[in-house]
């Protein structure tokens, strides 16, 4: 076959995917959220997915699939068509931690396609109101005077706010104890009942007590204060800019979904995002709303991934591998 007709088919080839990416979304999209209804991972996808919804004139469908924290949803993803009618919203710890703890069917980087960083929220560390600790300095002096005494809760064993436990242990050179719970509510609801004395969680799931004064802010992971608590300073102002922790959320699509119709997905998730009324509703959950740049959002999973594995390896964290 001469060259100039191979160029002819290489062009004639790639004309359906062109003009499949010219009219995307033709269909309803399917977004998968790896966690049950009403937390924060189904409402940022809830919020973002309406308005892609109004912005596309085509259904965005929410797909709830909890379970193995977040790993089976996301899996799923990994599994489907990649024509880009199946998507998902997912978690710091599926993309980015679950790997390292644990045997999961996917590898992220290679069986998922990355999208957009959709959001960060900070992780706020809070102590009971019967820890006599009034800041950061004062609750690590105190776990000091009493090694192996204090203890933290968790949303389950790799979670983020059991790493983030792991990372303080770590870089304040502390003793204190992890207790797993079977996700935030439970954590919560011993610590106002001063059965644990601390944890690292998402902003959202902490600040209505923390409003309330049933519980005592000491830090927020995030580079700067956020904007729902100003008055609680970040970790690096308390002097410890290690320790930063935030979760995040991320938009990713099947291995091999076409450039054309990631850059689709890209383009219509990023203008539902940099709308004014969808920045203010996920404000109130505690999100700052991203929309990087694929490769960006790429890099910034390898970077995470990296983080958080040597935080397992270094803590002696046991995984199931």
């Amino acid at each position: 076959m001469t060259n100039w007709r191979k160029l002819l088919l290489s062009i004639l080839l790639l004309f359906p995917t062109l003009a499949s990416a010219q009219n995307f979304p033709a269909k309803p999209i399917k977004l998968i959220v790896p966690f049950p209804a009403g937390g924060p991972n189904d409402i940022i996808a809830r919020v973002i997915g309406q308005r892609m919804s109004e912005l596309s004139r085509q259904p965005v469908l929410i797909d709830n699939r909890g379970g193995q924290g977040g790993v089976l949803g996301t899996d799923a993803v990994a599994k489907a068509a990649p024509d880009g009618y199946t998507i998902a919203i997912t978690s710091a710890g599926a993309l980015a931690i679950s790997p390292s703890m644990e045997k999961v069917a996917y590898d992220t980087l290679t069986d998922l396609t990355p999208i957009t960083l959709v959001a960060t929220v900070p992780e706020m560390l809070v102590v009971a109101s019967n820890v006599p600790a009034k800041d950061l300095g004062e609750l690590i002096a105190l776990a000091k005077a009493q090694p192996g005494k204090l203890n933290f809760a968790s949303t389950g064993p790799g979670s983020l706010p059991h790493l983030a436990g792991e990372l303080f242990k770590l870089t304040a050179r502390i003793d204190i104890v992890h207790v797993p719970y079977r996700g935030a509510a439970p954590a919560v609801n011993d610590l106002l009942g001063q059965q644990v004395q601390m944890t690292f969680l998402d902003l959202p799931a902490l600040l209505p007590q923390v409003k309330a004064g049933a519980l005592r802010p000491m830090a927020v992971g995030s580079a700067e204060r956020t904007p729902t608590a100003p008055e609680v300073p970040t970790t690096k102002e308390a002097g410890f800019p290690d320790l930063r922790i935030e979760n995040w959320y991320g938009m990713v699509a099947p291995k091999g979904t076409p450039k054309e119709i990631v850059a689709a997905l890209h383009d219509l998730g990023t203008k539902a995002m940099a709308d004014p009324a969808v920045k203010e509703k996920l404000a109130q959950q505690g999100a700052t709303l991203v929309g990087d740049e694929p490769e960006h959002f790429r890099a910034f999973i390898a970077d995470e991934t990296k983080k958080w594995a040597k935080v397992i390896k270094d803590a002696g964290v046991e995984t199931a591998r």
